[in-house]
């Protein structure tokens, strides 16, 4: 009984390390968190993916029920999972495009990256993250359809993130990315079956199996770039990994969803 309970508390305090880490929701352990904690956690970052997923598809309900074209619902959507991840991801992405984008030396390319200013890159990064996301969730049209492909994107794309950090190394030694550690195996393992288990769920066996290889070429494509370019991931990496695979899983859904009615 003992061991149960203690385990019970471990999952709990990794979902709530885990929703802390990619929302802004204070969800968070009333103790600091000790070191490897997000490591350990790293299994449960589909869980808190699906939280975000579940805002997005609340906030296209309650417009769709007011009247509001599809157009406009899923623009709210999307500000939903923005204001609820404090544009992390978004974030991410944006610092990725500069660095990558910008900059003759590694050095200047990781000073690009911590840079607050945003430049050319990041805005047209943002551009097309927002509006590749909001076409396919336009297209999509039913609330039902559109709550299932937002939480295979938002789930798929966070279950990648604890295997893209224990196999691409941290480019610097200190930082979001460094601070987090790399994830054990087991904790890989969980995260991609939660993924996959999503993935089938929304989609089914066959689209499952496409998301999944999109979502591996993502990561094998932005790994080889991170590391040539800066020697490894950063946490600005991480969050341009999550918007790839959001965006690649919603395109995705939008080919398979949107004819069903």
């Amino acid at each position: 009984m003992m061991l149960r309970t203690e385990l019970l508390h471990d999952v709990v305090t990794d979902l709530r390390i885990a929703a802390s880490f990619v929302t802004i929701l204070p969800v968070g352990p009333s103790k600091p968190a000790g070191d490897g904690a997000m490591t350990r956690a790293s299994w449960a970052l589909p869980v808190a993916g699906l939280l975000v997923a579940l805002a997005g598809s609340a906030a296209y309900a309650i417009a769709s029920r007011a009247g509001l074209p599809p157009v406009a619902a899923a623009l709210l959507a999307l500000a939903s999972t923005v204001l609820i991840t404090g544009a992390l991801h978004e974030d991410g992405l944006a610092d990725t495009a500069d660095g990558l984008g910008g900059g003759r030396t590694r050095e200047r390319k990781l000073e690009i990256m911590r840079d607050s200013r945003i430049g050319t890159y990041g805005v047209c990064a943002l551009i097309l993250s927002f509006g590749l996301r909001w076409s396919a969730l336009a297209a999509i049209t039913d609330p039902g359809l559109v709550a299932l492909a937002l939480s295979s994107a938002h789930v798929a794309s966070r279950a990648g993130l604890p295997a893209f950090m224990s196999l691409v190394p941290s480019a610097r030694p200190d930082g979001l990315s460094a601070g987090a550690g790399q994830p054990a195996g087991p904790s890989v393992a969980v995260a991609f079956g939660l993924g996959t288990f999503g993935l089938v769920i929304a989609l089914g066996p066959g689209k499952a199996l496409i998301g999944l290889i999109l979502l591996s070429l993502a990561g094998l494509i932005l790994a080889r770039l991170a590391t040539r370019q800066i020697g490894g991931q950063t946490g600005d990496i991480l969050g341009a990994f999550e918007q790839i695979g959001e965006i690649a899983i919603l395109l995705l859904a939008a080919s398979a969803l949107h004819m069903v009615r």
